[in-house]
């Protein structure tokens, strides 16, 4: 019998391109699961009006695993227009099904590894001052706090009578106090004390685990007092239990700035929600862009692995497929780390890292062409023959690893 059962959720447009792939390398190391298959998106929430089903729900409570794909998500206005007739003027609201899940079950934290492979042409590059460039290595990881901060969802446009008189209890609030409630739009950023502590420490955690140099509070404390002070505070609190990993603490402005000066300088980094998933698109770009950016959102029972790119939706009928599927092969990964399967995580990146180094296979993006239904003819490999180069890798890595064992 399979060890694991992994819920499989594909989503939306390139979503159902590369998690399928995804398997593909996992079945090839040998990695023994049953897939099963769940309902999630745009087309849940145009027809049933829930964009993440109950009963996705509950498999993924049954079986604690889940891959997810991509997802597509709408303004307000767009997202009512498409909503089946029957259901429109019901009370329906679209919310993201995957921020919905991350609160649902807990998962508070999220993981985003931003880790360059030698030989990418799109890795970051530095001038030299006497001309010629460097390429520093950029290892980064990012822990960015999952269920909370400016993602809680808990916003109004034209706030309530109660809502509003407490606003108007605030002295800053004195400037909107005459601004009509149908041209006001709210969102409340919640941060509390034991989810910072929680990212704060799972951050130390790994940084320890794994040798890196020091653990970065990206933040915003000099104008969000109170909430990024706390962000702040949790982080001092407990980097007193880690004296050999030193915190740095940085203002997620300036951090924009200073990741295309000196990427190589930072290690862990962790900060609220939105900070980031700003900072950690930030760090995707210098290693490779959203085809290279994987992530998992981890809770202390369900854990859900995910590429941060989006559905594309203007690439998901082209055929054959062009997107890059590296991203969704290394949340894969992500996946096998989590759950004790290391090494066969390893073969993983080392195929893949192998794939990008040697340059003979490169999806459009690695290519620096644009996307389209004239990027293979322009030599561009397609989303499968990417995993195919991959899976090719693997038998090498595979081999390898099978002379230095018999040695």
């Amino acid at each position: 019998m399979a060890r694991h059962s992994v819920v499989t959720m594909p989503g939306d447009g390139i979503g159902n391109q590369v998690l399928p792939e995804a398997i593909r390398v996992l079945n090839a190391v040998g990695f023994e699961a049953n897939y099963i298959h769940a309902d999630i998106g745009w087309e849940c929430w145009c027809k049933e009006g829930n964009a993440l089903p109950e009963r996705t729900i509950g498999l993924l409570a049954k079986h604690k695993l889940g891959l997810f794909g991509a997802i597509t998500s709408k303004p307000k206005k767009d997202a009512e227009a498409e909503l089946n007739p029957e259901l429109r003027s019901k009370g329906y609201s679209y919310f993201s099904p995957i921020v919905t899940m991350r609160q649902r079950f807990g998962l508070d934290i999220c993981m985003r590894p931003c880790i360059g492979f030698p030989g990418n042409p799109l890795n970051f590059i530095r001038k030299r001052p006497n001309g010629g460039f460097e390429e520093p290595q950029v290892n980064v990881v990012v822990f960015r706090q999952n269920t909370e901060g400016l993602y809680a969802g808990v916003e109004w446009t034209n706030p309530p009578a109660n809502v509003r008189t407490a606003l108007e209890s605030h002295p800053k609030f004195k400037p909107f106090a005459n601004v009509k409630g149908e041209d006001m739009a709210i969102s409340v950023r919640v941060i509390t004390r034991d989810a910072a502590i929680l990212i704060a420490r799972a951050a130390f955690e790994y940084a320890k685990k794994f040798g890196y140099k020091s653990v970065t509070i990206c933040e915003k404390p000099n104008v969000l007092r109170e909430t990024s002070g706390m962000m702040e505070e949790a982080a001092k609190q407990v980097a007193k239990n880690y004296p050999g990993i030193p915190l740095w603490s940085t203002n997620i402005d300036a951090q924009t700035m200073w990741l295309t000066k000196n990427p190589e300088d930072y290690g862990v980094i962790v900060a609220s929600n939105l900070f980031g998933d700003v900072i950690s698109d930030a760090f995707a770009g210098l290693v490779g862009g959203l085809g290279f950016a994987a992530s998992g959102n981890i809770g202390s029972e369900v854990a859900v692995f995910e590429p941060t790119h989006g559905s594309a939706p203007k690439y998901a009928e082209l055929n054959p497929p062009i997107v890059n599927p590296i991203a969704m092969i290394l949340s894969a990964a992500m996946m096998l780390d989590h759950v004790g399967e290391t090494e066969k995580a390893c073969q993983i990146r080392a195929a893949i890292a192998h794939v990008v180094k040697e340059g003979k296979v490169r999806t459009y993006d690695m290519m620096r062409i644009s996307g389209g239904a004239n990027a293979i003819s322009q030599g561009a490999a397609s989303t499968t023959q990417m995993t195919d180069a991959v899976l090719c890798a693997l038998e090498g890595v595979g081999a390898k690893m099978m002379v230095a064992v018999s040695r």
